[in-house]
């Protein structure tokens, strides 16, 4: 069985290299999606009787190990000196180093990579993340899956 929560988040970024619009600083309304696989939980009066995992808490989970420290964040590659540089200089500002140029793509890996542990078996029922889609724009998306990252 397979579930998906979604969940939404502001943060803004900049693609160095890119020829057009991108290349300049701005931000977006990032949704993300996070599809789990799993044996429906039968166990009386457990509270997640009847679930593959509760939706709450795969949203408190999310929220927890990624989507806190992106919402409202600077998510900029390391490699991008002048605007790493720049960003330092605004006191207290919420500045996310990634060692990967921030597309949809390499968001959609990373955070694939960071909640992949979270979600791993945790009710006893062979839970796992599958699929994790990151929407730049309700238009544009990238999927990170597992058959793709070559995950066990």
């Amino acid at each position: 069985m397979q579930i998906t929560r979604r969940l939404e988040f502001d943060a803004g970024h900049r693609i160095p290299d890119h020829q057009s619009q991108c290349r300049h600083l701005h931000g977006h309304r990032y949704a993300i999606e996070i599809t789990l696989s799993g044996e429906i939980i039968a166990i009386s009066g457990a509270p997640a009787n009847g679930m593959v995992m509760d939706f709450s808490e795969i949203k408190s989970l999310a929220r927890r190990h990624l989507v806190d420290a992106w919402d409202h964040a600077f998510l900029v590659y390391r490699g991008d000196v002048a605007v790493v540089d720049f960003l330092a200089t605004l006191s207290g500002h919420k500045t996310v180093l990634l060692d990967a140029v921030p597309t949809a793509e390499n968001l959609a890996a990373c955070a694939f990579a960071t909640l992949d542990a979270v979600y791993r078996d945790n009710y006893g029922n062979h839970l796992r993340l599958e699929r994790l889609r990151l929407y730049e724009t309700p238009n544009c998306w990238a999927d990170a899956q597992r058959s793709d990252l070559n995950r066990n």
